[in-house]
């Protein structure tokens, strides 16, 4: 069983220095470009276009390592109805405390995850799978963290599947070498996460017990989304949700596209 395109959650990304809304090539902080000084009015511009979701990643949070633009987060969160993801410099129980409170729906945790397991198997115990999204970003499939400065020992697809038999659901997965490219998606590294996460299960059917395999995780692809023809694709593999970034600030793909995709696949 997989995914099918009417299931997949388009995500816009709004990523955040000094207050504003911005986009890095590949993670280089050197390579910031701005692209509107009010995050809120770039997120109410998504909403208006029926977009439900929004992934925010707090740039200065991942280099200074603890929560930075809290308020950014609250204002977005108070002044639309838009479902919240929100990561970068989540380290301690109040930083979580802090994300929470100002309205986020989940948070990501990635270098926590590698650097701090305990920590972040408590937040994953105490909110649940729902809440917990396991960041898992990697350059040739190595898992990066500390605002993909550093790269880690931890291999790609076990580190996936460690969290996962700990009851991780979601899993947002960027090819740092495709991240702000706009050169296209990695397809083939997500068909390989989506096969290696599968599980089976038994059931019982007219004709006696089978073995069925299910979906394993739900993976939001993330990273080089360049064309509308992409999310199709993303959706045929499997992908639960993608996270759209540069190609919306570059035009390349409209909020009129995803407004019809959203009013189409619904």
């Amino acid at each position: 069983m997989q995914n099918t395109i009417e299931q997949m959650r388009i995500i816009p990304a709004i990523d955040i220095i000094e207050g504003k809304c911005v986009r890095l090539s590949k993670g280089d902080y050197d390579t910031k470009k701005v692209y509107n000084e009010n995050p809120l009015e770039v997120a109410k511009q998504f909403e208006d276009h029926g977009i439900q979701y929004l992934h925010l990643v707090d740039l200065d949070g991942a280099k200074s390592k603890h929560i930075v633009n809290h308020k950014v987060l609250e204002s977005i969160a108070g002044h639309t109805s838009l479902k919240i993801d929100f990561g970068g410099g989540l380290k301690t129980d109040e930083d979580l405390h802090i994300a929470f409170e100002s309205g986020a729906s989940q948070i990501t945790g990635g270098s926590i995850a590698v650097k701090d397991k305990p920590t972040f198997l408590g937040w994953l115990e105490k909110y649940g799978s729902g809440k917990i999204i396991l960041g898992a970003d990697a350059m040739d499939e190595k898992i990066a963290v500390s605002g993909w400065q550093e790269e880690s020992d931890q291999e790609l697809i076990p580190f996936i599947q460690s969290y996962q038999k700990k009851g991780i659901n979601y899993i947002i997965c960027t090819d740092i070498s495709k991240d702000g490219m706009l050169e296209g998606p990695s397809f083939e590294l997500y068909k390989k996460i989506l096969s290696k996460t599968k599980k089976t299960e038994t059931v019982i059917t007219g004709s006696g017990v089978e073995d069925k395999e299910v979906i394993g995780v739900s993976l939001i692809a993330s990273g080089g989304i360049s064309v509308f023809d992409e999310l199709p694709k993303l959706a045929e593999i499997g992908c639960e949700g993608t996270i759209i970034g540069k190609a919306i600030y570059e035009n390349r793909i409209s909020l009129k596209q995803l407004e019809h995709y959203i009013l189409e696949n619904g």
